[in-house]
């Protein structure tokens, strides 16, 4: 059994009900307990003032919200993993921040793509970007999963040389659901290389491009296949827009696991995207 917790948080919406399931599924599985938080967004106002006014009876009905919102998570997390063990926690400040800061320690935290007060749902949450981009651990963000297992786990390589921890993680994952794993690295010819009227070199050099980067790719699985060599590992080089190339890989897998730089940096455009547009859960892995 892992000592690390599983870390999901709630708001009471059904995203972050979505978010709850799939964390207690995944504690079970690898036999680690399972703590859900939620953090109470009291404007500042609220918690300063003191004395009999409507902003504390405002203030004490949101905090009344976020209980209501644990119990019933914590119901729910006891109905998928029977014998589970699950702690509540009630959070204090802003909500991103704690949120994020709850991560310290866990194997994961996992939150719902938009919670409450969401205006559209193809909108990423604000709580959920910077959770995303700032929690010390991997991050797992909700999309629309369907009930289907397609058995596999994908992974987007972008820098070849700085994504030994999003590996590890894919890999692991494979491992413990018995899935195949596809490694997926997308890159794109500059357009000044290619538009050359006349010449037959643009096209020979995109194509030594894409072979130099599946050797590239092939070469940096090698240890990875030899360490895991239960996981079936596919690759796929694509030209175009990693994004796209991702967000259709979310279309087929059971998660997608992304990397993230070092550092408060918050996420890049590519891994925005994914989060945006993905159709299933997106893992995000920060670098050492």
């Amino acid at each position: 059994m892992s000592a690390k917790p599983m870390v999901t948080a709630t708001d009471g919406s059904p995203e972050s009900l979505h978010a709850v399931e799939w964390a207690a599924k995944e504690a079970a599985l690898r036999g680690a307990p399972l703590r859900i938080v939620s953090a109470a967004a009291l404007p500042p106002r609220m918690i300063e003032r003191k004395g009999g006014s409507n902003l504390e009876t405002v203030a004490e009905h949101i905090r009344k919200d976020r209980d209501r919102a644990l119990a019933a998570a914590a119901k729910r997390a006891a109905e998928i993993s029977p014998g589970l063990l699950i702690d509540t926690d009630d959070l204090e400040g802003p909500p991103a921040q704690a949120i994020a800061d709850s991560g310290s320690g866990a194997l994961m935290l996992v939150v719902g793509s938009r919670g409450i007060g969401a205006f559209a749902a193809m909108v990423l949450g604000s709580v959920s970007r910077y959770v995303a981009g700032h929690a010390p651990c991997p991050v797992v963000v909700m999309r629309e999963e369907t009930a289907a297992a397609h058995q596999q786990i994908g992974v987007g390589i972008g820098d070849l040389d700085t994504c030994a921890e999003s590996l590890t993680f894919a890999f692991e994952e494979a491992a413990l659901r018995k899935a195949s794993l596809v490694a997926v690295h997308a890159w794109h010819f500059p357009q000044s290389d290619i538009s050359r009227a006349g010449s037959t070199a643009p096209a020979l050099s995109a194509d030594t491009a894409e072979a130099e980067a599946a050797e590239q790719l092939a070469g940096l699985l090698e240890p990875w296949r030899k360490k895991y060599p239960g996981v079936a590992v596919t690759q796929d080089v694509v030209y175009g827009h990693p994004g796209r190339a991702l967000v259709g890989l979310s279309a087929r897998a059971d998660l997608v696991v992304l990397g993230r730089h070092a550092g408060p940096h918050g996420l890049g455009s590519v891994r925005h995207a994914v989060l945006q547009h993905a159709h299933g859960p997106v893992a995000v892995v920060p670098a050492a």
